[in-house]
């Protein structure tokens, strides 16, 4: 009997994984302090560099989710629209 096929080992990397869950807590921590437009800068710095990774290691990236379109997409396009809202909506303190 073969085993059968699990796409968590086509995935990305734990230790890349982790550093972004580092961001996301960093900017989790910004917020509650109320600096919340340094903790959305720190949120959009980090998809619009997961999505460039992504694009630029293609099949060799620690970034994975779906395919290489679908997660550079994502993660460029969320950085982008979080710095479009930060332009035209004002939000609290840097």
């Amino acid at each position: 009997m073969s085993h059968p096929y699990v796409s968590e080992d086509h995935e990305g990397k734990p230790w890349f994984e982790w550093i972004v869950a580092a961001a996301v807590l960093l900017s989790t921590i910004l917020a509650i302090l109320g600096h919340t437009k340094a903790a959305t800068v720190v949120i959009a710095v980090t998809a619009i560099a997961t999505g460039l990774i992504r694009l630029m290691l293609r099949e060799r990236s620690p970034w994975k989710v779906r395919s290489v379109s679908f997660d550079a997409f994502i993660g460029i396009g969320l950085g982008a629209g979080l710095f479009v809202l930060l332009a035209l909506v004002p939000v609290g303190s840097v």
